[in-house]
């Protein structure tokens, strides 16, 4: 399936569940939209966080057309939305237009499940894909460097991987800084202060095997971690693992980077 034939079927809410394993050759993006008085301090807390928060687009005001897709709607083309005031998800919808206003400023940002496919083509098993399950991902104890009222826990996703491919796994990933790039922690989970690793915060815990490490890479969810903690008046975000797919080709973005 093309992002273009995926946004259509969003947007016609035929598909309206998570994106992991869709459209694997093309780059996907988390999404933060806040209103123009908090744009700019949430683009300083990006820069200032860029392993969880890789800008790939700022759209103007009002705008909701990316450029790395075509005939797009940011409002209408990921499957679920979170709404968030003063700090608590309010209300989970299939599309924002019919709450959109022209003071709303877009952020995209890098997800790792672009890097997926590239860790596949290298013959590294991902489970969650494997089983059609979102990624597992969790907050952390690692916290974000602070721009005006943002601040919070970084939030991880993680991937079982093989002991024999762990290095492999790290080099590959480490291809796609804007797409949180190298893991940020590689083994026990209490070290970055996950006590149960089989409740993950947001997705799918799919089991980690004997012969199997945990990876852990920072993750987009961090500014709905963020959202919370500061208890930001309004914003509205994807649903974790429910992301904007673009046209824009890994391979396009790996030789862009060189």
């Amino acid at each position: 399936m093309l992002p273009s034939e995926l946004r259509t079927s969003i947007r016609c809410g035929k598909h309206q569940t998570h994106t992991s394993g869709v459209c694997q050759d093309y780059v996907q993006a988390n999404l933060v939209v806040l209103p123009k008085e908090y744009a700019f301090d949430f683009l300083l807390f990006t820069m200032r966080n860029p392993k969880s928060c890789p800008i790939v687009e700022v759209l103007e005001p009002g705008q909701f057309q990316s450029k790395y897709g075509k005939n797009s709607d940011i409002r209408t083309d990921i499957p679920l939305y979170h709404v968030y005031e003063d700090g608590q998800l309010v209300d989970k919808k299939q599309r924002i237009d019919e709450i959109w206003s022209e003071d709303l400023v877009s952020f995209l940002i890098g997800c790792s499940f672009t890097f997926e496919s590239q860790l596949i083509k290298g013959d590294i098993p991902l489970r969650h894909i494997e089983e059609n399950k979102n990624v597992a991902m969790y907050q952390t104890d690692i916290q974000t460097e602070k721009a005006g009222v943002f601040e919070g826990p970084m939030v991880v996703s993680m991937r079982p991987i093989p002991d024999s491919l762990v290095q492999k796994a790290a080099e590959i990933t480490a291809l796609f800084p804007k797409m949180h790039g190298a893991p940020v922690h590689i083994g026990d989970p209490a070290e970055i202060g996950i006590q149960d690793i089989t409740k993950p915060d947001y997705g799918d815990f799919v089991g980690i095997r004997d012969g199997e490490t945990p990876m852990f890479w920072a993750c987009g969810v961090t500014p709905q971690a963020v959202a919370l903690h500061a208890k930001i008046p309004y914003m509205l975000t994807h649903s974790p693992g429910c992301m904007f797919v673009t046209d824009w080709k890994n391979e396009e973005y790996l030789q862009e980077g060189k």
